[in-house]
């Protein structure tokens, strides 16, 4: 367990901090990116959170402890025979059955949704765009040749951009949810 006697430890002063492993490296290295990037996510969430229901709430409470295991994932590099916390299948194997299951109780949808409705809605389609960032962050660590990351990472992060829009069509209403019409308003 993580316990915290002091919050600040003047350590990060010259602009650096230390991942999970000890190593010390940049602020600006990407991988603590993708590590601000998911927290921002888990924030984000946490405000949805105080305008969902009670059944949502819970759901996205699993997804933001989950989301302190993806973030203690991506703040170990990857090593040979390492006994570091690394998200597993099962992670998104549960995200992949709520989507199923919300997902079945809703109208089809027939054109993009814009985002809005309530305001439960509102905060789950932006919690969805702050993990798609966050995602972003974790390809651009996967494509840097140095780093090693568990790919599971990823697939987590882009199943909950699903479930959040999923859950913001739950929260807005689907019947009253306004669809994209396409060029609508080029012609002034």
């Amino acid at each position: 367990m993580v316990k915290l006697d002091k919050i600040y430890t003047r350590g990060g002063d010259e602009g650096e901090t230390s991942l999970g492993d000890g190593a010390r490296v940049p602020k600006s290295s990407l991988r603590v990116a993708a590590l601000g990037e998911v927290d921002e996510a888990n924030a984000a969430i946490g405000i949805a959170r105080l305008h969902v229901a009670v059944a949502e709430d819970d759901l996205l409470a699993r997804v933001q402890n989950d989301l302190f295991d993806l973030g203690a994932d991506l703040c170990v590099p990857i090593k040979e025979g390492d006994a570091a916390l690394r998200m597993a299948q099962a992670q998104v194997e549960w995200l992949e059955a709520r989507i199923d299951q919300l997902n079945a109780e809703l109208p089809p949808l027939t054109s993009f949704v814009l985002p809005g409705g309530t305001p439960g809605a509102a905060h789950l389609h932006f919690a969805r765009a702050v993990v798609r960032r966050a995602e972003r962050a974790v390809v651009h660590l996967l494509e840097a040749p140095d780093e090693r990351v568990n790919r599971l990472v990823l697939v987590y992060l882009n199943r909950l951009s699903d479930l959040l829009f999923v859950l913001a069509r739950v929260a807005g209403g689907a019947a009253d949810e306004r669809a994209w019409q396409p060029a609508r308003h080029r012609d002034g």
